[in-house]
C-alpha cells in the first residue's frame, strides 16, 4: 500500500499541476469552455455564465495548488478529500459530454493537448482509481521534506498562482497554444495538403424488401437491392484532416474579403469579438492607435462578430473611423483573448498580437 500511495501521489500530483498550469496560462479560454457547459443545451445552468471567468480562475488555482500540496504532503486529509470531490465532478462532466456528445473538447489541458470526450473520461477514470488509493492510504502521505517547508511551499504556490492569473488576464497568455500564435500565416493554416486524409462515412440504407424493413450498410455505394428505398442514415466513422485554422472569414456586406486582405502588408486589425461586452477603457485606446498606425502607413480595419447596428453607436462614441469585417464569434475568441485586442498582419502572417492594456508596445520597436 505504501508503494501504491507513493506512485499515485507522484502521478496525480504532477498531472494536476500540469493540467492546472496549462489552464492557468489561459483562464479566459477555460472560462469559454465553462460557458459551453453552462449553456441551455448542455447543463442548462445559464445563470452561472456571468461568473464563468471567476469560477475558471478559482478552479485552476485550486487544481494547481492541490497538486503541489499532494507532492509536499501538506494537510493530507483535506488534500485527498478535495482531490476526490474534484475528480468525481470532472468525471461526471466528461462522461456527460462523451455519452450525450455535448461538448466535444473538455478543455482539460486547454489548447495544448486536445482530447476526445471518451479520452477525457478514460483519463478521469484512471485518475479516480489513483485518487481512491490516496484516499484510503492517506496516512502514508508524509510531509516532504518537512511540515514547515510543505506549508510555505503551498503558500508560495497560492501567491504565485494568484499573481500569474492576474498577469495573463491583464495581458495575454504567456504561452500561446492556439493556431493563431505570432509567426503563423493564416492562409497557410487554412490550406489542405494534397495527401490529407479524407473522412470516412458509413451509410445505413433502409429498404422494404418483400414487406420487411431491412438495413444494408455500405461505405458510400448505393447497394444493389431488389426492394423499395425507405431512408438512409449517414455516420462519420473516421474524421478527415481538419486544417488548424478554419471558419476564418473577413466579410463585409455579404462579400468575403479574406483573400484580398491576406495579401496586404502592414495591416492593423482591431478585434472586438462582441462590441456590447468590449472593455470601455480598451475601446478608448483604439482611436489614438488607429491614427498613429495610419500615420505610419498601415491599413487599419476592425473584426467583430457584432452586426452593423450594434457597432454603429460604438463607432460614433469612440470615433472608430475604419471598416469592420464580420467573423465568427468562436473564431475571434480563439484569435485573441482580449476584447478588444490588436493584431499586426503582414501578408497574412501574424506579426504581433496585443491585449488592449499593451497597445503602446505596438510601435515601440
Amino acid at each position: 500500500m505504501k508503494i501504491l500511495v507513493a506512485v499515485s501521489r507522484i502521478l496525480v500530483g504532477f498531472l494536476f499541476i500540469i493540467s492546472g498550469l496549462i489552464k492557468l496560462n489561459d483562464p479566459v479560454g477555460f472560462s469559454f469552455k465553462l460557458e459551453e457547459y453552462f449553456s441551455p443545451g448542455v447543463l442548462n445552468l445559464d445563470f452561472l455564465t456571468p461568473y464563468a471567468l471567476a469560477i475558471a480562475i478559482v478552479l485552476v488555482i485550486f487544481e494547481t495548488l492541490l497538486g503541489v500540496m499532494l507532492l509536499l504532503g501538506y494537510k493530507q486529509k483535506f488534500t485527498v478529500w478535495s482531490l476526490l470531490v474534484m475528480i468525481v465532478f470532472f468525471s461526471f462532466l466528461t462522461f456527460y459530454s462523451a455519452y450525450f456528445n455535448k461538448v466535444t473538447d473538455c478543455g482539460c489541458f486547454g489548447d495544448a493537448i486536445k482530447l476526445t470526450p471518451w479520452e477525457s473520461f478514460s483519463k478521469d477514470v484512471v485518475l479516480l482509481i489513483l485518487i481512491l488509493i490516496l484516499f484510503f492510504g492517506y496516512k502514508h502521505i508524509k510531509p516532504f521534506p518537512s511540515v514547515r517547508i510543505a506549508h510555505w511551499g503551498s503558500v508560495i504556490t497560492l501567491l504565485f498562482c494568484v499573481w500569474f492569473a492576474r498577469h495573463v488576464y491583464s495581458h495575454l497568455p504567456s504561452v500561446d497554444f492556439r493556431p493563431y500564435k505570432i509567426g503563423v500565416n493564416i492562409e497557410e493554416g487554412m490550406s489542405m495538403p494534397d495527401d490529407a486524409p479524407q473522412p470516412v462515412f458509413e451509410y445505413a440504407w433502409k429498404f422494404n424488401i418483400d414487406g420487411e424493413e431491412k438495413t444494408i450498410t455500405t461505405n458510400g455505394d448505393y447497394p444493389s437491392v431488389d426492394g423499395d428505398f425507405i431512408d438512409v442514415e449517414t455516420t462519420e466513422v473516421q474524421k478527415g484532416y481538419e486544417p488548424p485554422i478554419h471558419d476564418f472569414t473577413m466579410e463585409r456586406e455579404g462579400v468575403d474579403h479574406t483573400s484580398e486582405i491576406m495579401g496586404w502588408d502592414k495591416v492593423i486589425v482591431i478585434v472586438t469579438r462582441d462590441i456590447l461586452k468590449a472593455n470601455d477603457n480598451g475601446l478608448s485606446k483604439m482611436k489614438p492607435l488607429a491614427d498613429q498606425a495610419k500615420e505610419k502607413g498601415y491599413k487599419v480595419i476592425g473584426m467583430s462578430a457584432s452586426n452593423k447596428e450594434q457597432l454603429a453607436p460604438f463607432k460614433e462614441k469612440y470615433e472608430l473611423d475604419f471598416d469592420f469585417y464580420f467573423c465568427d464569434l468562436t473564431t475571434l475568441k480563439t484569435i485573441v483573448r482580449s476584447n478588444p485586442g490588436v493584431l499586426e498582419l503582414n501578408k497574412g502572417t501574424i506579426v504581433k498580437k496585443l491585449h488592449f492594456n499593451d497597445v503602446e508596445k505596438l510601435f515601440n520597436d
